[in-house]
C-alpha cells in the first residue's frame, strides 16, 4: 500500500499511453471519444500536478492553505491517493464507460475539469504569487478543448436532458467541494505518517 501510496502517479502516464494506443486501435468518435479524452486528460493532468514538475502537493499545502507543514498538512499521501485514485479516476472511468444511461455523470466530471482549470489559473496563482503552477499547463492543452467539445457537442446535439443537467451541476458542485477539498480537510492530520518526499514540496520548502 505504501508503494501505491507514493507511485500511483505513474500509473497515470503508463495508463495515458496505454489509453492512447486503444483509443487509435479502437477509433471511437463522437461523445464516446470525448470523455475517454478527458479521462486521458486526467491522467496527463496528475502527471504535471504529482511527477513532473511534481510539487503540487506542496505548492497546495504551503501556497493555499499557508500550512507550517507542507510535508503532511492538510493535504498527505494518503488523502491524495483518495482523491485522485478512488474519486478521480472512478468518476471518470465511469462517465466514459456509462455516459450514455447515466449523461449527468459526465456532466459533473467534466465540471470536475472545469474547476481544475479555475482553480489553476486563478485560485492557486493568486496564491502563490505565480505565473505557473504545476497542473496549469495541462488545464489549457488538455482539460479545455475536451470541456469545448463536451459542451458543444451536447448542446448542438441535445444530448443532455433537463434532468441530466440538473443531477450533473449537483454532482458536478459536490464532487469538486466534498469529493477534493472537503475530503482532504476530513483526512487532515498535522502528525500524519503519509509525508511527502521532498521533490513532491515547492523548491522554496526543500532545504527545510
Amino acid at each position: 500500500m505504501r508503494w501505491l501510496r507514493y507511485h500511483w502517479y505513474d500509473w497515470s502516464l503508463l495508463l495515458a499511453i496505454v489509453l492512447v494506443v486503444a483509443l487509435w486501435a479502437l477509433k471511437p468518435s463522437g461523445m464516446e471519444l470525448v470523455l475517454w479524452l478527458s479521462l486521458g486528460s486526467l491522467f496527463l493532468h496528475q502527471v504535471e500536478e504529482w511527477r513532473w514538475p511534481g510539487y503540487f502537493p506542496g505548492m497546495l499545502n504551503a501556497k493555499v492553505f499557508e500550512s507550517p507543514h507542507p510535508d503532511r498538512y492538510p493535504l498527505n499521501a494518503n488523502s491524495g491517493l483518495v482523491v485522485n485514485v478512488v474519486i478521480g479516476w472512478g468518476s471518470y472511468l465511469l462517465a466514459a464507460l456509462f455516459w450514455e444511461q447515466a449523461f449527468w455523470l459526465a456532466i459533473a466530471t467534466i465540471l470536475v475539469s472545469v474547476g481544475n482549470v479555475m482553480a489553476h489559473t486563478i485560485v492557486f496563482n493568486v496564491k502563490g504569487k505565480t505565473l505557473y503552477n504545476p497542473g496549469l499547463f495541462t488545464c489549457w492543452v488538455c482539460f479545455a478543448p475536451v470541456i469545448w467539445f463536451f459542451f458543444t457537442m451536447t448542446i448542438d446535439q441535445g444530448l443532455a436532458s433537463d434532468t441530466d443537467w440538473i443531477i450533473g451541476v449537483v454532482l458536478g458542485l459536490v464532487l469538486n467541494y466534498v469529493g477534493v477539498f472537503k475530503m482532504i480537510a476530513w483526512m487532515a492530520d498535522p502528525n500524519s505518517p503519509y509525508v511527502f518526499e521532498r521533490r513532491s514540496l515547492c523548491p522554496e520548502d526543500r532545504m527545510g
